[in-house]
């Protein structure tokens, strides 16, 4: 969504995840899982059904249907670039994982994990990249900082067996169907691939919570991710593109020629730039 949200509108957000489904924050990448949270719901759009076709009379020879060319696939936006990336291999930066494209292999582990100088919230794996995302990091935190944006990374490369330690805990808590719009299952997360991470404000204020969109280090990254190659990942009401609700947070890498054409187009998913099938819940 282009622009930003006013003060009122977040506060209904707020007020919507808290009432309307029963949480404080659904996310896809929030570290731990929460104790005694409340269950919520997370309903797709109804879809439905267009009406048969009238079967044709086969005494009538149609005269049109060997001029009508075949029905051709939509080409994706990003088709437009110049250079093209895999959507499959967990090492290409327009890899694309959702709740209906798992890694493959599922414990996936990148090969050049490394720690990015810049301001750290936590310590461990949860501090790792892979050396691209690394490098973009450093440059957007350094931009940010001229600016008198302070940010830190607050949660990054997630190991497989972490992420099952996470989703289990999700599950104990809430049950499976509610885990399932709050975390995502192993071999499902954009933590694993190391070309996401999660941003926090110098402050510490609204850590993986909805009042984080209005907190300096979202509103920079939302403006100005793209000059380094990063989208927010989890927009404002795409969840049923996505399967995520708002998450203002978590950031993802796909290079500055995509980020930058994705944000002068107006287009708000990876789903909708590359071209691939929502996932608002797992197939």
């Amino acid at each position: 969504m282009a622009g930003g949200l006013s003060g009122a509108s977040r506060r209904s957000f707020a007020r919507f995840l808290a009432a309307g489904a029963g949480l404080t924050v659904l996310a896809a990448c929030t570290p731990e899982a929460p104790a005694g949270v409340a269950p919520s719901s997370s309903a797709a759009p109804a879809v439905t059904s267009a009406s048969p076709s009238a079967v044709a009379d086969p005494s009538v020879e149609s005269t049109t249907a060997a001029a009508e060319p075949p029905p051709q696939a939509a080409v994706p936006p990003s088709a437009a670039l110049p250079r093209q990336f895999s959507l499959t291999d967990p090492a290409s930066p327009w890899l694309v994982v959702n709740k209906h494209r798992p890694l493959a292999p599922a414990d996936y582990v990148p090969a050049d994990l490394v720690q990015p100088n810049v301001r750290l919230a936590v310590s461990g794996e949860a501090a790792l990249l892979n050396s691209t995302t690394a490098a973009a990091a450093e440059a957007m935190f350094a931009a940010a900082g001229q600016d008198g944006v302070v940010m830190t990374l607050a949660s990054g490369y997630r190991s497989y067996g972490t992420q099952v330690a996470t989703y289990n805990g999700y599950v104990a808590a809430r049950g499976q169907a509610d885990a399932d719009t709050a975390s995502a299952r192993p071999g499902y997360s954009e933590h694993q691939t190391g070309w996401s991470f999660d941003i926090g404000d110098g402050g510490g204020a609204c850590s993986f919570q909805p009042c984080f969109a209005d907190q300096p280090a979202a509103v920079w990254a939302k403006a100005n991710g793209h000059r380094f190659g990063f989208v927010v990942r989890y927009p404002w009401m795409f969840h049923p593109i996505t399967g995520y609700y708002y998450e203002p947070w978590h950031l993802r890498f796909i290079g500055v020629e995509a980020a930058t054409d994705m944000a002068a187009r107006g287009i708000g998913t990876v789903e909708e730039y590359f071209g691939v099938d929502a996932a608002p819940g797992y197939a």
